[in-house]
């Protein structure tokens, strides 16, 4: 159980806890009384200023936010139920997302910012402890915010609870999936990133490439913390492994890892920052300042106040995601590369039937043809996001759009293009050792035997379609998996 006292308490550990490994979520005592409070104060705002505009709240929604709504207008529009948002449709987002969209979504409560009551703030968190959620579409979410994909999270629970004024929008305004999307993603890369030191690390020592492309002297020169992780990380890997190396230079895709791997490093520590900043934002639109938080005079605003403001269109989240996807992208070619490159025996100096003979079971010539395809699957997905147009050219105030989900499966298709490349370039790398008769450094033997696993010895001649799926896939679910 994850005890929420404050928002900085939405960490990406905290949501790993809760997303990926199905902790449940609750208020602390402290938490609640100021959401009471927070509560309070707000209706006593809306209730004795008779000249205070909340959008939503004494006045309708979007092309109706001009008309003023007296106070009995008010609680009947905030108890109408609302399912309209709910208009997508299609494949949905894995669980372990739709875990994450509710946890971000407390940020917005815990310090009374959304002004909702503390049953619905409790609701709210309790849907961590059901085991199931509602079903939310990951296809079409490109209005301006997220309240597509959140009518489909939250109707229900509305309906079940009973709204009040300001509730229907604190349950769907703000940018929770963007901060969602882009601490799964985070978390993903991390493992992702791990791997793939892993298989390129493989694939040098499979080659015999020099050790002198990953000398610890290139850490002063390139003075690169990103660069210096990737070079240590493939020298550790190597370390014990074949001691006489290629006499001379290898291709550019074996010299150019580190600071490949180094550019995946950064967009994985970026990704990481954009999540920790967005799991812990207050992005509530209309937002409330309640008395005494610090963004209120509390001399001129006794009841606190509230801002209209474009807290759900998250800027770094979108950028944080395409930077991955460009990363995994780049990772496919040099993958696609080096597959080639071993395979070849005038390039890689290994025996020629690793590439193609009669004499021997091995039939490697189709791998690089599939890591090539990967590899643009990879390239396409991985196209710059910008802000999209609204609906119809700009509906009433809706007139830009968010791209973060769009964004996020772009990465995700990325993502698992790369897992295939890995898998094409671990086999082989795996057969050059074994046809040498070499072993795994002592650091890249769990790798190897991962690897061996899921693609038993070929002693005859067979289709390695099936291995390689079964080896990408177990690379996808180990990314993904539960820590523990």
């Amino acid at each position: 159980m994850i005890t929420l006292h404050r928002r900085g308490d939405i960490t990406l550990q905290a949501f790993e806890a809760v997303a990926w490994q199905g902790e449940a979520v609750a208020f602390a005592p402290e938490a609640l009384q100021r959401i009471a409070a927070a509560r309070a104060a707000f209706e006593r705002l809306i209730d004795t200023d008779s000249t205070v505009n909340v959008y939503g709240v004494t006045s309708g929604y979007g092309a109706r936010a001009s008309q003023r709504l007296k106070p009995e207008e008010r609680r009947a529009h905030a108890a109408v139920p609302n399912h309209g948002t709910a208009a997508t449709f299609g494949e949905s987002f894995p669980k372990r997302v739709t875990r994450g969209f509710v946890l971000a979504r407390l940020a917005n409560f815990i310090e009374g910012h959304a002004a909702v009551r503390p049953k619905l703030a409790e609701a709210v968190a309790g849907m961590l402890s059901t085991g199931s959620l509602p079903e939310v579409p990951a296809m079409g979410n490109s209005g301006a915010g997220e309240i597509l994909a959140l009518g489909h999270l939250f109707a229900a629970l509305g309906e079940q609870v009973g709204l009040e004024e300001k509730e229907h929008l604190a349950l769907i305004n703000g940018s929770p999936c963007a901060a969602a999307l882009v601490a799964d993603s985070a978390l993903a890369a991390r493992r992702r990133v791990t791997i793939a030191k892993e298989i390129f690390a493989l694939s040098a020592e499979a080659f015999k490439a020099p050790l002198e492309a990953y000398d610890a002297a290139l850490q002063v020169l390139w003075n690169d913390p990103s660069e210096n992780e990737a070079l240590e990380a493939i020298r550790g890997l190597i370390a014990g492994g074949t001691p006489e190396r290629r006499p001379y230079q290898a291709p550019v895709s074996f010299r150019i890892v580190p600071r490949i791997l180094g550019r995946a490093i950064r967009a994985r520590d970026a990704a990481a920052q954009a999540a920790t900043v967005s799991l812990g934002s207050v992005t509530d639109n209309p937002v409330y300042l309640p008395p005494g938080s610090g963004g209120s005079d509390d001399a001129r605003f006794p009841n606190g106040r509230v801002l209209s403001n474009g807290g759900y269109h998250n800027g770094m989240a979108t950028p944080a995601l395409d930077d991955l996807a460009a990363s995994w992208a780049d990772l496919c070619t040099l993958a696609e590369r080096q597959s080639a490159k071993l395979l070849d025996g005038k390039v890689s100096l290994l025996p020629d039937y690793l590439r193609d003979s009669p004499d021997d079971p091995r039939e490697f010539i189709p791998l690089p043809m599939v890591a090539v395809g990967l590899g643009e699957r990879a390239r396409h997905a991985a196209q710059r996001s910008f802000l999209p147009g609204a609906e119809s050219g700009g509906f009433g105030q809706n007139d830009v759009g968010v791209a973060t989900a769009l964004a996020w499966q772009k990465e995700t298709t990325a993502a698992r293009a790369l897992d295939g490349c890995l898998a094409v370039l671990g086999l082989i790398a795996l057969e050059a050792l074994s046809v040498t008769g070499r072993t795994a450094p002592p650091a890249l033997r769990n790798r190897a035997d991962f690897i061996r696993r899921h693609v038993p010895p070929i002693v005859k001649l067979r289709a390695l379609g099936p291995d390689l799926g079964r080896l990408a896939e177990a690379i996808t679910l180990e990314i993904y998996r539960p820590a523990g």
